[in-house]
């Protein structure tokens, strides 16, 4: 589906999910299936702008890509992200090519600081109320990895952006907050 740009595609007709992708950066996944809060999407939309990652949107959204909220939470930050739009998760994964997976659910056997990432790693994260389908953890690949966020007991989940950012900057601190270099102007 390609990369969003300045004016996003409408994607309410597609199946949703997310995930963020990059250098040094982890990729994040996230899956968004009628996704309710495009705030989270604008805050990781700002997230992958501060950290060089790629954020990867799977499937159908729930609500256009241009939506004041999903905005007003991305600031001016839309412009300066690499977001990748994807039909499914299978052409998601093909499109970010070989990456160990690590899928943050609150089942994981290992938590998220357990793990030593390395550049190219990718992300999936969830619907923050009720988790991946299981019809997408069916089709997840061979060898991923199911990581946990370290909760008080009896709660049930993490806001989804901010669950996004713990992960992510474990991850980049891990790997020394390399910077990438900015896109050309016009480019990925």
């Amino acid at each position: 589906m390609g990369e969003a740009k300045r004016r996003p595609q409408n994607s309410s007709a597609r199946e949703a999910g997310g995930g963020v992708q990059a250098g040094t950066s982890p990729g994040v996944i996230a899956e968004g299936s009628r996704a309710a809060f495009p705030p989270n999407t604008g805050n990781s939309i700002r997230l992958a702008a501060n950290t060089g990652c790629t954020l990867h949107l799977v499937g159908r959204l729930g609500f256009d890509l241009s939506e004041p909220r999903l905005k007003r939470a991305g600031l001016d930050y839309h412009d300066m992200a690499r977001v990748r739009l994807h039909a499914d998760l299978p052409a998601c994964l093909a499109a970010i090519g070989p990456t160990r997976l690590f899928v943050i659910e609150t089942d994981g056997g290992r938590t998220h600081a357990e793990v030593q990432f390395r550049p190219g790693d990718s992300l999936l994260f969830g619907r923050e109320t009720s988790g991946l389908p299981e019809a997408l953890n069916a089709q997840l690949p061979a060898g991923h990895e199911r990581l946990r966020i370290p909760m008080q007991s009896g709660n049930r989940s993490l806001n989804l952006s901010n669950a996004v950012a713990v992960v992510v900057y474990e991850a980049w601190r891990q790997n020394g907050f390399a910077i990438r270099t900015p896109p050309a102007a016009g480019g990925a």
